[in-house]
């Protein structure tokens, strides 16, 4: 390869990397923001708001797969016994993930939801030391304590275990790990879990219809618009995340997973004034100083492992 052709390929990289690294910043943000979206539908119960984003994400992905012309690599997914297997499970962890998720919204308890997007990667660390057998260094030891030091602190001064963090941090690391084993590219691979998960959808709502009535028959028109809206809710952030991942490196990403979580936590405390105690201070300081020596620890390896690639 010419000087010229490698400087042209390297222009190009580092222009898809530009392009990919918005496009994660702008899909985390987004998944940051939907806390405030999905506050408005706090007068629709959150099994059918959750009905609604599975039928409506149904649309919008199959929509997009005709669109990019994906048909014959679903085909070959739905052919395919074992990763469909997989698929059932993920699209019943990710259900449970995204129910929980609108509960704590419809709670206010917004703050629970950061804390727990906070503890994900930490959790996705131990499930790679169980079932990949892989090895933690001094520092992601550290990071792994101070994470569960500050669930301790939060679980003895309140008297009641954080249950909604440790949920979504457990199901959506589960989901990453088998999401990550499993041959599928994410569009399709949604598509599968939110047609899995449709049945109940539509089970749901025809049952709520026969015994009281639903916002889909009897709501005003704002909050049919909104509950429309949970397609593209659920589908916009997950293209830009994964836009992005196949273009920036790891670390990188590594790092911005972490505004989704910040931005929950402005929003909870600046908009919708849900107290910030000392002990919730505690409890985020531990784990943010974890995440710091976690984000440290994975930064300096990569480096490393780019300096003896050369």
């Amino acid at each position: 390869m010419s000087e010229t052709n490698r400087e042209q390929a390297r222009e190009a990289a580092e222009r898809a990397a530009l392009v990919g690294g918005i496009a994660a910043a702008v899909g985390y943000t987004f998944w940051g923001f939907t806390v405030i979206f999905y506050k408005q539908l706090t007068h629709v119960l959150p099994y059918e708001v959750l009905a609604h984003r599975t039928l409506w994400s149904i649309a919008l992905t199959a929509g997009l797969i005709l669109l990019f012309r994906k048909g014959a690599a679903l085909r070959a997914v739905l052919g395919n016994p074992r990763i469909l297997l997989t698929l059932c499970a993920t699209s019943l962890i990710i259900g449970a993930n995204w129910f929980v998720f609108i509960y704590s919204i419809n709670e206010s308890r917004v703050l629970e939801t950061s804390l727990g997007y906070y503890i994900n990667p930490l959790i996705s660390v131990l499930i790679g030391v169980v079932l990949l057998s892989e090895r933690l260094s001094r520092l992601q030891v550290i990071a792994i304590c101070l994470a569960a030091l500050g669930v301790v602190v939060m679980t003895v001064d309140f008297g009641a275990v954080p249950w909604i963090s440790l949920f979504l941090a457990i199901t959506f690391a589960i989901y990453g790990y088998l999401r990550k084993i499993t041959k599928v590219d994410p569009l399709e691979g949604l598509l599968i879990e939110v047609l899995i998960l449709s049945p109940f959808a539509v089970a749901y709502l025809v049952w709520s219809e026969m015994n009281g009535g639903t916002s889909l028959l009897h709501a005003d028109g704002l909050t049919l618009f909104l509950l429309a809206l949970t397609g593209p809710m659920t589908t916009i952030p997950l293209f830009l995340f994964n836009y992005g991942a196949q273009r920036i490196r790891l670390s990188t990403l590594g790092l911005m997973q972490y505004l989704a979580p910040t931005v929950q936590l402005i929003i909870a405390v600046w908009i919708y004034g849900e107290h910030l105690s000392s002990t919730h201070l505690v409890t985020f300081g531990l784990i943010w100083t974890g995440l710091a020596l976690f984000s440290w620890d994975t930064w300096r390896r990569e480096r490393e492992l780019r300096r003896v690639m050369r």
